[in-house]
Order: structure tokens, then C-alpha cells, then sequence
């Protein structure tokens, strides 16, 4: 795996980009001169987190014969007052929809929280992560 980061600015404005092409800006905060250009480095980590488990759940479910018509996942993440500010309490609210089973629903993403998704491993080392599950018909 390979991304390349480049500077867009002369303040903290980058683009990171993957071998494939695909980019994101990210942005520091204005208190070091970052100007709203794009994410900051730790949105960018819940947003993986989001993404990373999503892509779990929708195949898990897809495997378990439930009709998922669409997703959301609202995450929060509270960092810890000291340096370096690292996560310690994250949790994802799983907002899915069509005719799903609430126990099948739960098993997916319990598995992917708990056992398939790489980024939520990587944080449950600092971080509690809890979830909930939503369903809307």
C-alpha cells in the first residue's frame, strides 16, 4: 500500500493520493493556520473507521440475505486532554434501512466492530468503541 501526500500551500493544506488516483485534502486547524481546505488528520480516522466497518457490514448482511436499500453512520470520537490528543471513547451510530432483521443487523456489526474491521482493532487500542444500530423501514 502506497500514498503520496503533497503540500498544497504554504500553510498545512494537503492532497493525499493513493496509487490508484483517488484523493483527499486534508487541513490543519486555523489555530495552525489551517484555512477549512479540507479534512483534518483525525476526522480522517473516523471517517476510516466509518468506512472500513460499513464496507463489513453491507457484505456481512449481503451474506445473510437482508435487503440494506441504504446506510448511514454517524460517528463520535472524544480525545483524551493531553498530547498526543489520542481517541479514547468512540461511538457509531448505525442507521440502516430496508426490511432488516434487528438481530442480524446486530451480529454484522458486532463482527465487524469486534473482530473484521482493521481500523477499529487499530483504535480499540486507546479508544472504547461502542455502537448502536437504527433501523428504518
Amino acid at each position: 500500500m502506497h500514498i503520496t501526500l503533497q503540500r498544497l500551500n504554504d500553510a498545512v493544506h494537503f492532497e493525499a493520493k493513493n496509487s490508484d488516483g483517488n484523493t483527499i485534502h486534508m487541513d490543519g486547524s486555523p489555530e495552525i493556520g489551517g484555512e477549512g481546505l479540507g479534512v483534518r488528520p483525525m476526522q480522517a480516522l473516523l471517517m476510516s473507521l466509518a468506512g472500513c466497518s460499513s464496507m463489513d457490514v453491507v457484505s456481512l448482511l449481503k451474506k445473510m440475505r437482508q435487503p440494506l436499500e441504504d446506510m448511514r453512520v454517524e460517528v463520535n470520537g472524544h480525545r483524551v486532554d493531553a498530547v498526543p490528543a489520542v481517541f479514547d471513547k468512540i461511538h457509531m451510530q448505525f442507521i440502516l434501512k430496508g426490511e432488516i432483521e434487528e438481530e442480524k443487523a446486530r451480529k454484522a456489526i458486532g463482527l465487524s466492530v469486534e473482530k473484521y474491521c482493521s481500523v477499529a482493532k487499530m483504535l480499540d487500542k486507546t479508544a472504547e468503541i461502542t455502537w448502536g444500530v437504527e433501523i428504518e423501514r
